[in-house]
């Protein structure tokens, strides 16, 4: 590998009060991204990594975010931390940051400006805790999109819809077509990610942040009644595999035109960029809530453990660099379904899709924040829990109603 030192080798150097010329260092990276498309995207950040500098990306790819997440948090607790791990915005590492355990980024993130370029300004904010910079955003990704298979609604002799009733309407003929209306996996995170769709689609925004983030108890017995009501509605348009079925393996179903349409985050362009499907042509994008869609403010961050090696250091703060550079954002979010971080950069070669999307961003007031900014890891995992049940169950609904005040109120 040829010798290449960057401005934030020498930031680095500077920090760790070495010379410019640190040693290479191998730098382990924990991460869930383990689909075809996602893989795709995370070999841009190793390639790139690599061809910037003296240092090697070691990956450690770990199927499942809340498999990944607790791999990494054992192993910072247990003294053998990897040098850079995925985690999404929000509250997850809070207690890394209490405990000191990661690498200060504030002078890095000072001397490029992160605070300038990053947008939305929520973006930042989920890694600037108390003036200081913890982690990296890599990319913005937003749960508010369905998937259509253009084929499957031809054939079915069904419009594509304008919203979540008259897709329920069309529902039975695609049924009777021999398809497979309405595609899900069994993963708590992906049914739970679905209903917060369905949610904000029958409640709006401003009463979503109320009850998400206000914890308005009264007005989440008021209102919420409907949207478990609404979200059992697909259920019957089904299929009996949906139980054991991983994300990608279900975008596949569009994909291969075995099924109508998935709710599911927009990774999921990456699976149908893979199979070298054509939005447009072979399949819809369609921006949730169809009637007025937003932009929520999900997405991927990275953090860097403390190493106590000025190399490692060195070389953590050289892929932080590398990974919000204008080249690597374009390169790797187009791979990867999202949209940069930033609006500098050369989105020329972004698809239908991404175009939307980022049309859709440029009004704040359609920016969705995600709910994990505002929750913990474990009272996700509870709602998680409790919208899977209810999916699977005859639960009633005014049990679930009951479950979720609880949860929220008893919530941190």
């Amino acid at each position: 590998m040829k010798r290449f030192v960057t401005a934030a080798a020498v930031s680095a150097a500077a920090l760790l009060g070495t010379t410019a010329y640190t040693q290479a260092a191998e730098v382990e990276v924990i991460h869930w991204w383990t689909s075809g498309g996602e893989q795709a995207a995370v070999s841009v950040f190793a390639s790139e990594f690599e061809a910037r500098t003296e240092h090697t990306w070691l990956d450690t790819a770990i199927a499942g975010g809340e498999n990944a997440r607790a791999a990494t948090m054992q192993r910072i607790l247990g003294g053998d931390a990897p040098g850079a791990a995925q985690f999404n915005p929000g509250r997850q590492y809070e207690e890394l940051i209490e405990a000191g355990l990661l690498l200060d980024l504030t002078e890095l993130a000072e001397s490029e400006g992160w605070r300038d370029f990053m947008r939305p300004p929520s973006t930042m904010a989920a890694c600037d805790v108390d003036g200081q910079v913890w982690c990296v955003p890599v990319n913005i990704h937003s749960w508010n999109w369905a998937w259509a298979s253009i084929p499957v609604f031809e054939a079915a002799g069904v419009e594509m819809p304008t919203s979540f009733a008259e897709f329920l309407e069309a529902a039975p003929a695609i049924q009777e077509a021999g398809y497979i209306p309405f595609a899900i996996g069994g993963e708590g995170w992906q049914i739970n990610g679905a209903f917060g769709v369905v949610q904000t689609s029958i409640i709006g925004l401003d009463n979503r942040e109320a009850i998400l983030n206000g914890k308005d108890l009264d007005l989440a017995r008021e209102l919420m009644p409907e949207v478990f009501e609404t979200f059992r509605s697909f259920k019957p348009f089904t299929d009996e595999g949906s139980a054991n079925r991983n994300w990608n393996d279900t975008t596949n179903l569009v994909v291969t035109d075995q099924a109508a349409l998935q709710i599911m985050g927009d990774w999921a362009r990456g699976e149908f960029a893979v199979a070298g499907e054509v939005a447009g042509e072979d399949y819809e994008c369609l921006a949730l809530p169809l009637a007025s869609p937003t932009v929520s403010t999900g997405g991927d961050i990275f953090l860097f453990p403390k190493q106590g090696d000025p190399d490692v250091e060195a070389a953590q703060l050289e892929m932080a660099s590398m990974m919000v550079s204008p080249q690597v954002q374009a390169l790797f979010n187009n791979a990867k379904g999202s949209m940069p971080i930033r609006g500098d950069v050369d989105m020329s070669l972004a698809d239908a899709c991404m175009q939307k999307g980022l049309a859709i961003i440029e009004d704040e007031a359609n920016i969705q924040v995600d709910a994990q900014r505002w929750l913990t890891e474990d009272t996700n995992a509870q709602m998680n829990d409790l919208i899977a049940e209810f999916w699977a169950t005859d639960m009633s609904v005014e049990d679930a109603v009951n479950s979720y005040v609880s949860i929220l109120e008893n919530a941190d």
